[in-house]
């Protein structure tokens, strides 16, 4: 039983990677929801972090984030994310209305170093406070017109290699936009700090 625990609390650069990538994916998926970027009827609840999260079922939407998802993933094992931000825009206007920016720090453990050590539980508690944030968000965001689309950008280092269907893309920053700080969690690999950006008037 010790060592099971001993297990559990190690934290090891893919398991700081599957953790990270999979609070991105439902994260994502719940801003989507809360902020009516797609019809809540494509969405179906699951049971993760102690709550109950929407997820797509859109299938289009599915594959596109399972793409970036997998991608990002390999970016973290190297080290190599600096942040990932997504963009809600204005279908209309091609207005940027919020930037929901997920800034990402990494000290990458050496070979020869011992595993590092945080409580499994420790780190769901601080993911299932940054969803709960995100859930609350809609009770100080503005209202979205009811055509929107969004985006998804991921700052990495400059000397890696992109794959040949990304895009390069300017920032995309909100003229006129006040900030929100939310909660952050660290595997004591990966820190992820979040904040969201939104245009006033």
């Amino acid at each position: 039983m010790m060592q099971s625990l001993a297990t559990k609390n190690n934290i090891t650069l893919k398991g700081s990677t599957d953790i990270v990538t999979e609070f991105f994916s439902y994260s994502i998926n719940s801003i989507l929801f809360q902020r009516g970027v797609y019809p809540p009827e494509t969405f179906s609840r699951v049971a993760k972090y102690g709550l109950s999260i929407l997820v797509t079922t859109d299938q289009g939407l599915k594959d596109y984030l399972d793409n970036v998802l997998k991608q990002l993933s390999q970016w973290l094992m190297t080290g190599d994310v600096q942040k990932l931000v997504l963009v809600i825009t204005d279908v209309v206007t091609k207005d940027v209305l919020e930037r929901w920016v997920f800034d990402v720090q990494t000290d990458l453990p050496n070979q020869s170093e011992a595993p590092r050590v945080k409580p499994e539980k420790e780190i769901m508690n601080e993911i299932q406070a940054i969803i709960r944030q995100i859930t609350a968000s809609v009770t100080f965001l503005p209202l979205l017109p009811s055509a929107c689309t969004f985006d998804l950008l991921v700052y990495t280092n400059k000397d890696i290699s992109v794959p040949q269907k990304w895009e390069e893309s300017d920032p995309q920053y909100i003229t006129n936009s006040q900030h929100v700080r939310l909660r952050s969690f660290t595997t004591t690999i990966h820190k992820v700090d979040t904040m969201v950006a939104y245009k006033l008037g």
